[in-house]
């Protein structure tokens, strides 16, 4: 990868992991917590974030990327704008938890063309189960999900849910961080 991975995983140590006992979205407890946040609202944290994204994807041919809100959201600008700087074409989308009953009415919002290559974009993966919502919203709305691609794979079951089917890729898993 030609981004700075090193400065990428420092500032994730340094900023996003937080040690005692929490509670995970999947259910399960957990003696640390990667708040991811806490490194996506960072500028030089967000850049890398768009770089590593490029990275792992510019293999695919891919039109699109977003994933389920709130954490998708940075994460897919910063993406885009990484593609952009490489004069390379990406739609951003986001898939809301439910449809709103105003407006649109929209479950994705942004632009996603029915039959476009897509990528799932997520922050901390467990067991999958969010980037799943997104993945099932977006094949719903007519795109092809090519791959789920995430900022840390906690190797608790995410891989093995969207493989052989799509690619799936992360930046970090918890050995980087000396935590697997």
């Amino acid at each position: 990868m030609s981004f700075d991975r090193n400065r990428l995983r420092d500032l994730f140590a340094t900023r996003a992991i937080l040690h005692g006992d929490f509670t995970l979205a999947s259910g399960k407890k957990s003696t640390f917590y990667i708040n991811s946040k806490l490194v996506m609202f960072h500028g030089e944290s967000v850049s890398l974030i768009g770089q590593a994204f490029h990275e792992l994807t510019k293999d695919l041919d891919i039109q699109g990327a977003g994933g389920l809100e709130v954490g998708a959201l940075p994460l897919t600008a910063a993406f885009a704008v990484a593609r952009y700087n490489e004069k390379l074409p990406l739609e951003g989308f986001f898939v809301r938890k439910q449809a709103k009953d105003h407006g649109s009415k929209q479950r994705v919002e942004g632009v996603l063309v029915p039959g476009s290559r897509v990528v799932i974009v997520d922050d901390v993966l467990t067991t999958g189960g969010s980037a799943q919502q997104a993945v099932e919203a977006v094949e719903e709305a007519g795109a092809k999900v090519v791959g789920v691609v995430c900022l840390v794979d906690r190797q608790a079951g995410a891989r093995e849910l969207f493989e052989p089917k799509y690619v799936f890729r992360s930046i970090f898993t918890l050995k980087d961080f000396g935590l697997g």
